[in-house]
């Protein structure tokens, strides 16, 4: 069986929309930039939302919000209103249209449009996706036997996508006989699939198909049995196991497994040793697995390890074994392995302990090899453990990176698949040998347009924090750059989910570094960066710990001259953007402008609506407001409702009508209130995509528009234009 992933640090996945849009950049230090943006000179009248008062009482506490009618998206107002956002916003706008243009074409100038992944073999097959020039979406293939062999394509999405505003597929899964391709495609955004499937000898497309469901799906052995997980069509909550035989209709699948607790979500995977198909259930503090012989689809899965509140583990499986990451009397997780036979935790054995100081993040098992990721002072490091030998960490040539194995099919080699990049090294594929160690780069991002690493330079710092905790910084400027206070700077943070962001390499923020911006990730708590306590301190009623560190980053780069107050800027996605909405209520000060992606600033009311997607899943993570405790606490620093009457600096919100993450409701009703309360003429602008989600526009080159508009906001604010860019 063929899974298509590309395999990414624990965590990745609730952050990468709002890490694409990531913005960093240095400054010409012999200009200047006192420049006023001309969105400061315009008369154009603000979009005003009616103000419908809707009483939202518990605890005794009664709160009024005059713009909860906004969450009704099929109301004609609602649209009217986000028009004349999206409207106003391009008036305001208007006068960086070209200057959008040009960044556009900067942007797009430096991608290879021609371009392909480094394949990796499989089961008989090599597995390659490419690009072709001037097209949006991948085209999937593959080669039998050796890479000389005549390509299969198995999917062109561009094909597929040429009826659609939006159009996303994910979870490509071929059959064990390499026969028949299982993939799902969303065409709204909603992160609700379609399960279709076509035969790769004749090229047709099956009639089977299956609405509702989520990407991720195991073939049995005998390959026509598929097991699938059903979405809730209103939370958006994977809570059904369902097991399809194909050639059979939907209506007629049979329901595996049913998970009545709303607060977990179900998933399914079959192994990389191919032997089991895995039904897992997780939420924030728990997770259970059940197991099934791949070989027997029609028999009964049998658990694992039942839940238990607080006990978090993940399996695989190889040889006679499994193996366990697991909290089990563990804070950073630990390694155990048990038999096939007996698989409940009192017969679990360790095999490598907890340490208070690294943070076991994942493995990856060889047939002479176990890997082991494990997280160290912020960065991930790669751990080789020979079943019979001596171990070793690979060595890697920066003091601050982004390394993760990546496709790794194959049990029986001595090549492991990495992944590699820094803030100034792009994404570099390599196979190092476990062995000899010894590398071998198979590709590194190729950027256009002039690009030489040499010309930058990046830094990693300890804040200290207000409470004494030291906060790791990673910064990245143009060099040139001099610290004497004058230079624009973009400060990045997120702080949520345990979700660690790395010092990652990004072509489109080279159009903001050779345009006098320095840019800084603030690895605030809330992540993971420094262990799992990094994490437990910044959520539930230490969550205020992620804001304050973020401003108290701030503060220092300000006080060691990286940039001043005129010139200082912030930007975070999701729940990044919830940090946006607290940051600029408790330090409005602070901030010439505030880019908000798809921000989750409505706290108190959505953590109340659990008929909200995802809203169950987040009780460990924010608290249960119906708790008086958290209720009291969440609405303290909910940005929502903690909009004051006093000046705010200025503000570029975005979201995206079809988000099933963070509803477009929140965004809207929070701009609405500013509108209403602030004192201050600084611009507040909403963007609204009306034909997307979570993630944004879909395709290679319809995303950097967005990206665009972000960047031209950021530096007209900051004075610049495009004759003060660095040669």
């Amino acid at each position: 069986m063929t899974t298509f992933k590309w395999k990414i640090p624990q965590h990745a996945f609730l952050f990468l929309a709002a890490f694409a849009f990531f913005a960093s950049c240095n400054k010409d230090n012999s200009q200047d930039m006192t420049n006023e943006s001309a969105m400061y000179a315009k008369d154009i009248p603000t979009p005003t939302a009616t103000k419908v008062a809707k009483e939202l009482s518990i605890h005794g506490d009664t709160r009024i919000d005059n713009y909860y009618w906004l969450n009704e998206r099929e109301n004609p107002d609602v649209i009217a209103y986000l028009t004349a956002e999206n409207d106003y916003k391009e008036k305001m706008m208007e006068h960086t249209k070209g200057f959008q243009d040009k960044l556009f074409q900067e942007m797009k100038g430096r991608i290879k449009e021609q371009d392909q992944s480094v394949p990796y073999k499989d089961n008989g097959y090599w597995y390659l996706t490419r690009f072709e020039q001037g097209q949006e979406y991948p085209i999937y293939s593959r080669k039998k036997g050796t890479l000389e062999a005549s390509e299969e394509i198995m999917l062109n999405v561009n094909e597929l996508a040429k009826s659609f505003d939006y159009f996303n597929v994910a979870g490509l899964s071929v059959s064990p006989d390499n026969k028949i391709l299982a993939y799902g495609d969303d065409t709204l955004s909603r992160r609700i699939y379609t399960i279709k499937f076509k035969n790769l000898e004749t090229g047709e497309m099956l009639e089977d198909q299956i609405p509702g469901a989520q990407p991720g799906f195991a073939w049995a052995s005998d390959n026509k049995t598929i097991f699938y997980t059903a979405k809730d069509l209103e939370t958006l909550r994977g809570y059904k196991i369902m097991k399809h035989k194909l050639g059979t209709p939907a209506s007629q699948d049979k329901e595996i497994f049913n998970e009545k607790d709303d607060t977990y979500n179900a998933f399914v995977y079959r192994t990389k040793s191919d032997k089991y198909i895995i039904i897992g259930t997780s939420t924030t503090l728990a997770q259970e697995y059940h197991i099934l012989e791949a070989d027997k689809p029609d028999g009964k899965f049998r658990p694992f390890q039942l839940r238990e509140r607080g006990l978090e583990y993940s399996i695989d499986h190889y040889g006679n074994k499994f193996y366990i990451r697991t909290n089990l009397d563990a804070k950073n997780f630990r390694l155990m392995e048990t038999s096939e036979t007996a698989t409940s935790k009192e017969n679990w054995k360790e095999l490598i302990p907890n340490r208070p100081d690294v943070l076991f993040e994942g493995m990856d098992i060889f047939k002479d090899y176990l890997v082991l990721s494990e997280r160290k002072n912020g960065i991930t490091q790669i751990r080789i453990r020979p079943w019979n030998g001596e171990e070793h960490y690979i060595q890697f040539p920066e003091e601050a990176y982004l390394a993760y194995t990546s496709t790794n099919p194959e049990f029986d080699t001595e090549q492991l698949r990495l992944g590699y990049q820094s803030m100034t090294t792009p994404n570099s594929t390599f196979d190092y040998n476990m062995k000899s160690k010894e590398f071998k780069l198979l590709k590194r991002q190729e950027v256009l347009g002039g690009f030489d690493p040499n010309n930058y330079q990046s830094e990693r710092v300890m804040v200290a924090a207000r409470d004494g905790a030291k906060v790791p910084v990673s910064i990245v400027y143009r060099k040139g750059f001099e610290k004497n206070g004058k230079s624009p700077l973009l400060l990045y943070g997120y702080g949520s989910y345990g979700a660690s962001m790395d010092p990652s390499f990004s072509s489109s923020r080279l159009s903001l570094l050779d345009r006098g911006f320095v840019f800084v990730i603030a690895h605030i708590r809330g992540g993971e960066e420094m262990g799992r306590q990094w994490y437990e301190d910044g959520k539930l009623l230490k969550k205020k710990n992620t804001f304050t560190d973020f401003i108290d980053c701030a503060e220092w780069l300000l006080a060691n001259n990286y940039t001043n107050k005129d010139k200082l800027f912030a930007m975070g996605g999701s729940a990044g953007g919830l940090l946006m909405g607290a940051v600029v209520n408790m330090r409005p000060d602070l901030w010439k402008g505030v880019v908000a992606q798809v921000p989750f600033v409505d706290v108190v009311t959505t953590m109340l609506d659990e008929s909200i997607p995802l809203t169950t899943f987040e009780f460990d993570e924010w608290g249960n407001p119906k708790n008086k405790e958290y209720y009291d606490y969440i609405k303290s620093y909910s940005p929502y409702d903690n909009v004051e009457a006093k000046d705010y600096p200025a503000l570029l919100v975005t979201t995206g009508l079809h988000d099933s993450q963070v509803q477009y409701f929140e965004p809207a009703k929070w701009v609405a209130k500013m509108r209403e309360m602030k004192t201050d003429k600084n611009p507040l602008l909403l963007h609204t995509n009306m034909e997307a989600g979570h993630g944004g526009a879909s395709g290679r080159f319809k995303a950097l528009h967005e990206t665009a508009l972000q960047y031209a906001f950021l530096l007209d604010l900051a004075g610049k234009n495009e004759e003060f860019k660095i040669r």
